[in-house]
């Protein structure tokens, strides 16, 4: 799983197989302490995140498929599967 802050959202009037009738987010990948790190990618909501919203992402296409409920579709990678309410780090673990 990847944590992840929600920083826009996509239109798109066409949209490859999975993708039809689904919110798709730009998500920037964050450190415990909220930090960017890496690149921001995109990500299926299930969970209606919004922006600015801290959400936890399934980047993985098998696990991102279960989720959906949808086996067969090959061209989903990463689904936000929840919203993040509080972050408790301990850096000294």
């Amino acid at each position: 799983m990847i944590l992840a802050k929600v920083t826009g959202n996509v239109v798109s009037t066409i949209k490859a197989v999975g993708y039809e009738s689904r919110k798709v987010l730009i998500v920037q990948p964050i450190d415990p302490d909220g930090k960017a790190s890496g690149k921001s990618f995109l990500a299926i909501d299930t969970v209606q995140a919004g922006a600015g919203d801290t959400v936890l992402i399934m980047e993985e296409g098998g696990s991102a498929r279960l989720i959906l409920d949808e086996p067969d579709t090959y061209t989903v990678k990463a689904v936000i599967a929840g919203i993040v309410d509080e972050i408790y780090h301990d850096s000294n673990l």
